[in-house]
């Protein structure tokens, strides 16, 4: 969509919030944003009990302050529903709200997000307080838009209301227990029922058919809460407001492409390790599921983000200082907060918003670090932010109509994540179940592309059966379906349709071994495309140590390679091995193997490839990326896009060493003015960032 005119190039601010401030605060709050370059700041989505301190009773006017001086400085805002966190006397009044976990324990009271939000009861007081707040400022001339909600999707409540809904929903898709009983295969174990009333509550359930489409109907109660709330908003936006949610991409409820649909634009909250942790040179952990680690997983959310809506987005909250708990304090080094915003506008984003302002003074995110300190007195970082806000001025007006290039096309399955999450099929290193396999093998595919310069697209399977198989394969010529479990027989006639019309298919474990239910398959695996693959397989076995690939001819290993975690044991029927295992007892010979099919080429990887067996992959499949054009390898990367017919380059240095790259074609600073030739030097301090507008003449 288009978003307010006023407002060009990307937003820049943070939420603000006047109701945590000493008296008098604000005047001087709203100067320093001024001087920061700040465009836009999100406010009211979290003090519910503020707006309505008690039931029925309404204090609305104690914002009208903020956005009068916000509107008076060029400032726009965002108003959020406080839906998400209810006031101490809702929770009296109505306690059967609670949301019940799966042991049947009520969710007690204290944190946020504690009640099932599908009860009507909730609902009603919810609606109550929306039409209140929206119908009291939908005019005002400094609200662009509204948040609804905040990072929904926190729970998978098991309330009585919530089964029973749930026992409506499957009435509806199955029509009988019959049926019911025949596609989750319940004569297991004696599960079949006779009646809707036999069903067992999901919370001792142990069939991966039931899980899943239990965690199905749990994403459509997330979907319809934000569908529900942006319609009732809508009676009362103005046509140049947008609507939105602020998404937390980890959260266990949400589908987030269909969540999404009923927005204007998605918009989402990124966090990140800072100091090391946004160091490509030095390699950390693994990130949290909501705290991500490496600068390729920063790129990969935005590419997430990209790929709800199949647009560019809004950063809604993201780091300034320390983000975590009072004992995770890595504020970031100098540059780091231009570094990660400039990454997140190359993928996409048209708008950088601090989570928050000033930091806070009590409460459970004390230590959660804001543009100012505890002190209030600006510091380092607000003169950074400034810095940064200076620069997106400078930059803002040559991203207009942006999208971010790609070399790759990457599958998401919800689905997938969400069985695997139940029943996995990779352990941890303690030899238990791993729920997050499907993070695992993506994430081992995405960050060997992003880390040899590849640029990744990510669709979610929904919408690329949507699309020509023709098409795709002309715009995108790799296709990755790393880990395409629950898919039906269309979503695997999609992507050998990709193939044949001349995409390079690049299959992983577990592609096309399971249908739409999680049922194993009864064909030769990967069923519907072991013989486009030109590779079959009937064995496979975890690892509990990695094993040692080596190179056939034309295939470059990097030193290192391993097969980690899983292989299946691949059978050649007209495929090529690229690269195979050392010696093993289980005699699996092929881990990668490729096969000409139709006009396009399939590529079987038979495991989880470690870091550098994907990066050798990535450059085998991308050997002509954009960073290889600048001649950059990690710790720098190159993200391009395309704007008005010019190209953009975002080069980055993700490291405390000064790297420099080579100009591809002539080229203009975008900050500076500078003109570069063709083949001339550019020198990157530690931790640096430049934008460049490239001419056409490149490659």
């Amino acid at each position: 969509m288009t978003l307010n005119p006023r407002f060009p190039g990307v937003l820049f601010g943070a939420a603000y919030y006047a109701e945590y401030q000493e008296e008098g605060a604000l005047d001087r709050d709203l100067d320093l944003m001024v001087e920061a370059g700040f465009t836009v700041i999100r406010v009211g989505e979290s003090v519910w009990s503020t707006w309505e301190p008690r039931n029925g009773e309404f204090d609305l006017d104690w914002l009208q302050p903020v956005l009068d001086g916000a509107h008076a400085r060029g400032i726009a805002v965002i108003l959020g529903t406080p839906t998400y966190a209810i006031p101490p006397w809702l929770q009296t009044l109505h306690p059967e709200i609670a949301a019940i976990d799966g042991q049947g324990h009520m969710r007690g009271w204290g944190g946020r997000q504690e009640m099932d939000q599908s009860v009507p009861v909730y609902r009603w007081y919810a609606e109550r307080i929306i039409r209140r707040v929206v119908a009291r400022y939908a005019d005002h001339p400094a609200v662009i838009g509204y948040q609804v909600d905040n990072e929904p999707g926190n729970n998978l409540p098991h309330n009585e209301s919530t089964f029973q809904a749930f026992v409506s929903w499957l009435r509806a898709r199955y029509g009988s227990v019959e049926r019911l009983n025949e596609e989750w295969g319940l004569v297991y174990w004696s599960h079949r029922i006779a009646e809707w009333s036999e069903l067992w509550r999901p919370g001792g359930n142990m069939m991966p058919q039931y899980q899943l489409d239990w965690r199905r109907f749990q994403g459509e109660q997330a979907t319809d809460l934000i569908a529900w709330q942006a319609d009732i908003v809508r009676e009362y936006a103005r046509e140049d407001q947008f609507v939105t949610t602020c998404i937390s991409y980890s959260r266990p409820q949400i589908s987030d492409d269909q969540l999404a649909a009923s927005l204007d634009v998605t918009a989402g909250n990124p966090y990140y390790l800072m100091q090391d942790g946004l160091s490509a040179d030095v390699d950390l952990p693994r990130r949290a599921d909501w705290w991500h680690t490496g600068p390729w997983a920063l790129f990969q959310w935005a590419d997430r983000a990209f790929s709800s809506r199949q647009e560019r987005f809004l950063v809604t909250e993201t780091n300034a200082q320390s983000i975590g708990g009072p004992w995770q304090n890595q504020p970031p080094y100098p540059g780091q907060i231009k570094q990660a915003a400039l990454a997140l506008v190359a993928r996409g984003s048209r708008m950088i918003e601090y989570w928050h302002w000033h930091t806070l003074h009590f409460g459970a995110e004390t230590y959660w670090g804001g543009v100012l300190p505890h002190s209030q007195v600006p510091g380092r970082i607000y003169r950074e932010v400034a810095e940064l806000g200076a620069s997106l001025k400078r930059i803002g007006s040559a991203l207009d109509g942006f999208e971010p290039d790609a070399d790759v096309l990457m599958l998401y399955s919800t689905d997938t994540k969400w069985s695997f999450e139940f029943y996995p099929p990779l352990a941890n290193e303690d030899g238990e179940a791993d729920p997050r396999s499907y993070a695992r093998i993506t994430d081992a595919f995405y960050r060997g592309l992003n880390e040899v310069g590849a640029q990744v697209r990510v669709q979610h399977t929904r919408q690329f059966v949507e699309q020509s198989a023709a098409e795709l394969s002309a715009r995108y010529p790799v296709l990755i379906a790393a880990a395409e479990y629950v898919a039906d027989d269309t979503v695997l006639d999609a992507l050998r349709e990709y193939a044949a019309a001349g995409g390079h298919l690049v299959l992983g474990i577990r592609t096309g071994y399971g249908d739409e239910l999680a049922r194993a398959r009864r064909g030769v695996a990967p069923d519907r495309l072991h013989d486009a693959a030109g590779a079959w397989y009937d064995e496979y076995s975890n690892l509990a140590e990695p094993l040692d690939v080596t190179a056939e001819e034309g295939f470059e290993l990097e030193a290192g390679s391993q097969a980690t975690a899983w292989i299946d044991v691949l059978n050649l029927d007209g495929a090529q091995a690229l690269a195979r295992y050392e010696p093993n007892e289980l005699g699996a010979v092929a881990a990668i193997t490729t096969a000409a099919f139709g006009a396009g080429r399939v590529t079987y990887v038979g495991t989880v490839p470690n870091e550098p067996l994907a990066r050798s992959l990535g450059r085998w499949l991308v050997p002509a990326s954009a960073a290889a054009a600048w001649r950059a390898e990690i710790p720098v990367t190159v993200s391009t896009g395309r704007t008005r017919g010019k190209e953009l380059a975002f080069v980055h240095n993700w490291s405390s060493r000064s790297h420099a790259v080579t100009v591809p074609a002539e080229a203009i600073h975008v900050e500076t003015g500078e003109r570069f030739t063709a083949g001339s030097r550019f020198t990157l301090e530690p931790r640096g960032v430049a934008v460049f507008e490239v001419s056409a003449s490149q490659p």
